[in-house]
């Protein structure tokens, strides 16, 4: 999968299946037990939605309140690996300035709860400039809801 991900027809192909986000499911099962290819999965998710070239399947990635919640429950993750994958994915969400209704709900209804759990996350990476600015962002952004 990661080999076909390399390629942007396929990659549009595998994101613009519906089924696409059954897999996201079955990595949150107990029985899919290999952090390793967990974290491997949501770090690829993170920069394929990154990527300018994937801006509409970002877009409608990110349109859908089912994945923020999906991404706000892997923040709290026991894998902190998992939990800095997903804050990638997620902070894709919270810097959308064109946020659609469903998604700005769910983030202004957890807004507090959010500003809590972000004011610690990952504290101990006070030497990451990137992700504590990054960090810093968001929670201006989450306040401001």
């Amino acid at each position: 999968m990661r080999e076909c991900l390399r390629h942007e027809v396929l990659t549009k192909i595998f994101l613009n299946s519906e089924q696409v986000y059954k897999f996201f499911e079955y990595v949150e099962m107990n029985t899919f037990d290999i952090a390793s290819d967990a974290f491997a999965t949501f770090k690829l998710l993170g920069e394929i939605l990154l990527d300018r070239a994937n801006f509409t399947i970002m877009t409608r990635y990110i349109a859908n309140a089912e994945n923020l919640k999906l991404m706000m429950n892997l923040l709290k993750d026991k894998s902190r690996n998992i939990q800095f994958e997903a804050f990638h994915v997620f902070k894709v969400f919270v810097a959308n300035p064109n946020k659609n209704k469903p998604v700005l709900d769910i983030l202004s209804k957890n807004r507090d709860k959010l500003i809590q759990f972000l004011t610690t996350f990952h504290n101990d990476r006070n030497e990451d400039e990137q992700f504590n600015d990054e960090k810093a962002f968001l929670l201006k952004q989450i306040q401001s809801l």
